[in-house]
């Protein structure tokens, strides 16, 4: 039976828009493809390897006809609505429910910041994990191995007695080849909402 449940943020709780957002910056930077620079530099600012200043005069000295302001609003064009019913059903959890509630995103700095200062009950949100773990303040990222490890060892939890859900495959097989139970969730057709219904089986 399940007693702990790992959930991601990003098209779990929140809406993204993964394709639009990297149109969009794919047009902004008048390119077809991310170059093997930019990849390194995301993946380094998503881990707290570099600070937001750093990450930003990356692209500025890349992009001489982009400023500051365009580069962030192309780096959060990605996040959309986060519907306050996925609230309540996480304060649900909570509040009826014996399970203990992990977060586990793949997060940086700038997106926390502007989720912050644009979903008005992000502490409530916050205030219903037991843990609540960002990669960038982790400095651990998925699908590595090495994140689910520490999520395992910090909480002495058992992996067959996990559920974690994520949208992306990658992040849910290494997750499975732990023996975490895992949903990979197909946002354009699912919610968590339906959590315990979709998986009832395992409660």
């Amino acid at each position: 039976m399940v007693d702990t449940l790992i959930f991601d943020f990003g098209d779990v709780f929140i809406n993204l828009d993964k394709p639009g957002a990297m149109t969009n910056a794919l047009h902004l930077f008048q390119m077809s493809t991310f170059e093997d620079d930019m990849i390194r530099i995301n993946i380094d600012y998503e881990i707290g390897k570099i600070s937001t200043e750093e990450f930003i005069s990356f692209y500025t000295n890349k992009f001489k006809h982009l400023n500051k302001e365009a580069i962030i609003d192309a780096w959060n064009f990605i996040i959309k609505d986060f519907p306050e019913y996925r609230l309540d059903f996480l304060q649900n959890i909570r509040n009826t429910r014996s399970y203990q509630c992990i977060l586990l995103s793949n997060t940086n700095s700038m997106h926390i910041d502007f989720i912050k200062d644009h979903v008005p009950f992000y502490n409530t949100f916050k205030n219903c994990f037991d843990a609540f773990y960002l990669s960038h303040e982790i400095h651990l990222r998925k699908p590595n191995e090495d994140i689910f490890k520490f999520v395992i060892d910090t909480h002495q939890l058992v992996p067959e007695q996990c559920l974690f859900i994520d949208d992306t495959t990658e992040n849910t097989d290494t997750a499975e080849a732990l023996g975490i139970h895992t949903w990979n969730i197909d946002e354009t057709k699912e919610d968590v909402i339906t959590l315990f219904e979709t998986y009832s089986h395992l409660f």
